[in-house]
């Protein structure tokens, strides 16, 4: 016996006392009492009944029409304008209600979404993988000269060095470095030994930018291996700053530091030192080490190893059995020109690569 649903009961109730009313009507006896009744009976308001009825009286359909549900969709010039927002989703609502004449045309439900709705439409797209282009986090935001000026002016003990330049700055980066979350409001001059932002310059967002962006997001959503590799001064480390800014804040990211050709003792140091771990306690009792990596690792977040090109295979190798544990929930960001060669040479770590 198959069973039914609530709303298939319902609709098969509609459809006998509708049939029963057309046949009342075409014998001329259909009263009032009679809509009152099956609207009683079914639960409705009186006018829903003679609406029913009218509709098969037009039709000659006693069930209720199919409904056509219309679902908003994002057309490229509204993403373009939320990502040009800063990604503001309530600011591009703002604007649409503003535009709404050049707007509604575009739109395939032929009217404005509601500010809910195109909250629910922008977690749509994203989760099927589209990225805002933002070259900037608009929150947050804080002028580093202004802030510098009024710090020296104060000249309170401990905020300005021997010369009256502002000392905060330089603490700030060092404590979000040691904690694994960068300053999303203003970026350090310099990282790693490149220099990634000129004073005056503005960062513009490209196709290979939103590329880098997309595969880290799809990596960690995956909690899986990247590459990012290419030429010197194609802006890789700038791309992959940037794709690390837009991840959410509760995303922990780790630099690791590595040497030229470190051996097994130092790499392990040096990813102990990236999840603020004691080094020097761990770095010769290997057992003790491995099983803090792995408890760091269980953590979900990101670990960059900017200089992958320095590891030799066996070193590599170490980074592929961490990676390996079942109950690591990190992810692994490769990055540095040259870095597809130096994985070729360790091809059980490059076949985890997921993109």
């Amino acid at each position: 016996m198959a069973l039914t649903s609530p709303a298939q009961d319902r609709a098969l109730a509609r459809q006998v006392m509708v049939r029963r009313l057309l046949s009342l009507d075409e014998a001329g006896t259909l009263e009032t009492v009679h809509v009152r009744i099956a609207a009683d009976t079914a639960g409705v308001h009186v006018r829903t009944v003679w609406r029913w009825l009218a509709l098969a009286r037009d039709t000659g359909r006693v069930e209720a029409p199919p409904r056509r549900r219309v679902v908003f969709a994002f057309t490229d010039e509204l993403w373009v304008r939320l990502s040009d927002l800063g990604g503001n989703v309530k600011a591009l609502h703002r604007w649409m209600e503003e535009h709404a004449d050049d707007v509604v045309p575009s739109l395939s439900t032929g009217v404005l979404p509601s500010l809910t709705t195109l909250y629910h439409a922008v977690h749509r797209e994203q989760r099927a993988g589209r990225v805002l282009a933002i070259s900037r986090p608009a929150h947050a935001h804080r002028i580093p000269e202004r802030y510098d000026r009024a710090l020296a002016e104060l000249a309170l003990p401990g905020t300005v060095d021997e010369t009256g330049q502002s000392t905060a700055s330089a603490a700030e980066r060092e404590a979000g470095e040691a904690d694994g979350t960068p300053d999303q409001a203003s970026p350090p001059p310099f990282g790693h030994g490149a220099r990634l932002y000129a004073p005056g310059a503005h960062l513009v967002s490209t196709r290979q930018l939103g590329a880098v962006t997309e595969a880290l997001a799809h990596t960690v959503a995956a909690r899986g291996v990247l590459c990012v590799y290419g030429d010197t001064g194609h802006g890789k480390t700038v791309a992959l700053d940037q794709a690390l800014r837009q991840l959410p804040r509760r995303v922990p990211v780790r630099h690791a530091l590595v040497a030229v050709k470190p051996a097994l003792p130092q790499l392990r140091a040096a990813l102990l030192t990236a999840f603020g771990l004691s080094a020097p306690s761990l770095t010769n009792r290997t057992d003790a080490a491995d099983r803090a990596l792995l408890d760091a690792l269980q953590a979900p977040g990101v670990l960059v190893i900017d200089d992958v090109q320095r590891i030799a295979a066996p070193e590599l190798d170490y980074l592929r059995l961490l990676i390996d544990a079942p109950t690591t929930r990190t992810s692994l960001v490769l990055c540095r020109a040259g870095a597809e060669r130096t994985l070729a040479r360790a091809p059980a770590l490059a076949s985890r690569i997921l993109t």
